[in-house]
């Protein structure tokens, strides 16, 4: 169990669960953070058991009881629905967070507790990127920008005033498990059936591809999702370094990253304002469906690797991390009314080592102490009800 000081008047205690593909769980109590170990995946109950045990044997032994419990926003995390029953157990106010507001929070946590005099400027902006995360619309978040106004050090509004293009995971959470299946939609936006089936056909026969591409085509089943996560994993399978099965968490992206070299510096970041999808007009829905303001286009990204296939494979792979990179930073100079506007980044994938160098030579923050992951997620949901006005 780690401790940390925070400055903070809040005489509630306070329990937060984190989220669920790396457990953790966070209190706060006369000024300190108890910032508990990764437990690892909650979808395990033995896991899931060793969470529970040791978040009531601390409670017990410090003999806490929490008057605010801080969950998750989704609806079927197994921490969302433990948080449910503990408020009403300890009659406690119960509070939602969205999953990437807490990845940012925690990210300006992270610099408060390294530097306990830092003042928070009046507007901020946090960058996460991950896989996914339950949104504010019910879609699948993942490579989002935030715009945080602050006053006196306190939360006043966070618009998400970013992302990136929303593209179909086909079949849902299998596209996390079959990369292809996130792939197959994104050539489909500029490739013809014929085309896409030669990529693919490794992975798939003629038959599984045209229930596929049916599935597509009348959009069962389909979820749309701005995650960076599923937009690697596709590129990772695109350029053959993964195959068509997920053994482990991020292992496409890992795998991607592990083989890059030098990036190309001949494709520049494609950001389109107000922006109506190909999903959009596919099924006759107004624009704007993304709900941010200026979407960074994942398609053209594509269209470029597809067309230069035969080149340096290793070299097209650090390329796609770097077009993602500098798509945020892009994302940043297009919105931000500020000269050298203070930047927050957090999520899984923030700690890839393009995107992370790249960010890091622009001069955002990226967490020092607390993991960037979900493993960080509890600390991060602590921050924002601390910083939030009430």
């Amino acid at each position: 169990m780690q401790i940390f000081d925070f400055p903070s008047k809040e005489n509630k205690t306070l329990l937060a669960l984190g989220a669920e593909s790396a457990g953790n769980f966070s209190v706060f109590k006369n000024g300190k953070i108890y910032f508990s170990k990764d437990f690892n995946d909650l979808s395990d109950e033995n896991n899931f058991k060793n969470f529970k045990k040791e978040l009531l044997f601390f409670l017990r032994k410090k003999n806490l009881r929490p008057e605010v419990i801080v969950s998750d926003l989704h609806p079927l995390f197994k921490t969302t629905l433990w948080a449910e029953k503990l408020s009403k157990k300890h009659k406690a106010q119960y509070i939602q967070v969205q999953h990437h507001h807490a990845h940012i929070s925690a990210s300006v946590g992270d610099c408060i507790i390294n530097n306990p005099s830092y003042k928070i400027p009046d507007s901020i902006y946090g960058i996460a990127l991950d896989g996914t995360g339950y949104g504010e619309d019910g879609e699948i978040w993942g490579g989002e920008l935030f715009q945080l106004k602050m006053q006196n050090s306190k939360l006043k509004v966070l618009n998400r005033i970013g992302s990136l293009e929303n593209q179909i995971m086909l079949g849902g959470e299998l596209a996390v498990r079959e990369p292809a299946r996130m792939l197959i939609p994104i050539l489909l936006n500029f490739l013809s059936k014929k085309e896409v089936l030669a990529i693919v056909e490794k992975y798939y026969t003629e038959n599984e591809f045209e229930v596929l591409y049916v599935q597509w085509k009348q959009n069962f089943n389909c979820l749309e999702t701005s995650s960076a996560g599923r937009i690697l994993d596709a590129v990772s399978i695109l350029l053959g370094f993964c195959q068509n099965q997920r053994d482990l968490k991020h292992q496409a992206t890992i795998l991607l990253e592990k083989s890059s070299t030098r990036p190309y510096l001949n494709i520049k970041p494609v950001i389109l304002k107000n922006y109506k999808s190909k999903i959009d007009s596919k099924f006759n829905l107004p624009a704007g469906g993304q709900n941010s303001e200026f979407v960074l286009q994942t398609t053209p990204l594509f269209e470029y690797l597809a067309k230069n296939i035969n080149k340096d494979k290793a070299r097209l792979a650090a390329t796609a991390q770097l077009y993602l990179a500098r798509g945020f930073s892009e994302l940043i100079n297009k919105s931000a009314i500020e000269k050298n506007p203070s930047v927050f980044v957090s999520g899984g994938l923030s700690k890839n080592k393009i995107i992370s160098d790249y960010f890091h030579r622009q001069g955002f923050y990226q967490t020092q102490i607390i993991p960037c992951g979900d493993a960080g997620l509890s600390f991060g949901q602590i921050i924002y009800y601390l910083l939030s006005e009430r």
